[in-house]
Formats: structure tokens, C-alpha cells, sequence
């Protein structure tokens, strides 16, 4: 497993630790999927509806495979044994690959704008400064803005275990002073 999918599997379970306590609980992912659906009010029910409903999934998907002895919480240890595993998660994150992205095209044009991939990912609990150069990373057009399969793609990637140099490692490096 490469140190660049392990430093990024860290940074993600550390946003979902909502509360702090070092496990992540469905009432985290509750948290998590509020915050974004608010971050982007033009979002049609439908897109905000997916979005709940992959947020929900992820969690369901985590708690079925991981959690044995049934507590409902789930430890970096094991968050980090199942993401990493993608014949076990890849269709929790393609769905909340695509349900991300969807809330981020609000318009339906196929494309997302800058603030509106910000106001996601921040409400995520990523950085600005690494938010950005993710965004840059995606190669944006002249009007500011990325397609929807380019994010989805990045999302995907990001969970990839053997991945490295991809545009999602901007979201764990220390931002360029």
C-alpha cells in the first residue's frame, strides 16, 4: 500500500471523526452530509436527496463490513483496512463519487465552477489553499470550471491504494508558503 493512499485515507477519516472522538459513527456521516448539502442551496431534492442517501451508504457500508463487534463505531484501523480494499468499497465511493459531483453541478451543464467546488470541499473540512490547488490540479477551463467525470475520476482515484501523484495528494500536502 502506498504511503500517499495511507496519508490520504488518514486526512478523510479525520474530517469524518465529526465529533473528535477517534472513531467514525453514522451520526458523523449525518453531520458531514448535512454540511454539504447546505453548501450548495441551488441543489434540485434530487441531487441533495443522493447525496444523503451515499452518505448513508458509505457509513452502511463500513458498519456491515467492519464493525464486528457491533458497537457502531468504526476505528481508523479498520476504516483504513476497508477503504483501501476496493473490492469491498468501490461502489460506496462511486456513488458518493458521483453524488458529490452532481451536488457541485447544480445547473445539470456537466461542469463545475470554482466556488461551488470550494463551498463542497470546504464544507467537507478540507483547506482552502489544498482545495484550490486540487481544483487547478483538475486542469480548469478558461471560464474556471471542471467536468463532472474529471471530479468524479479524481474522487475514485483518490481511494486508489496504489495510487500516487494524482491531483487528490494536493489535498494532504502542506500548502506552498
Amino acid at each position: 500500500m502506498r504511503t500517499e493512499a495511507v496519508n490520504r485515507v488518514k486526512l478523510v477519516f479525520t474530517l469524518f471523526d465529526a465529533d473528535g472522538n477517534g472513531f467514525i459513527e453514522a451520526a458523523d456521516f449525518e453531520l458531514m452530509a448535512a454540511r454539504v448539502i447546505e453548501a450548495v442551496p441551488d441543489a434540485d431534492e434530487a441531487r441533495k436527496n443522493a447525496m444523503l442517501a451515499a452518505f448513508r451508504n458509505y457509513w452502511t457500508t463500513l458498519a456491515t463490513e467492519l464493525d464486528a463487534d457491533h458497537d457502531n463505531k468504526v476505528s481508523f484501523e479498520e476504516y483504513a483496512a476497508c477503504v483501501l480494499a476496493p473490492e469491498r468499497f468501490a461502489a460506496a465511493i462511486s456513488e458518493f463519487a458521483r453524488s458529490l459531483a452532481a451536488m457541485g453541478d447544480p445547473d445539470g451543464d456537466g461542469l463545475i465552477e470554482r466556488p461551488v467546488f470550494v463551498a463542497l470541499m470546504t464544507a467537507i473540512g478540507f483547506d482552502l489553499p489544498n482545495i484550490h490547488a486540487l481544483f487547478d490540479a483538475f486542469g480548469p477551463t478558461a471560464a474556471d470550471r471542471i467536468t463532472v467525470p474529471v471530479w468524479v475520476a479524481g474522487i475514485e482515484e483518490f481511494y486508489a491504494p496504489d495510487k500516487a501523484g494524482i491531483p487528490g495528494d494536493f489535498l494532504v500536502k502542506e500548502p506552498a508558503a
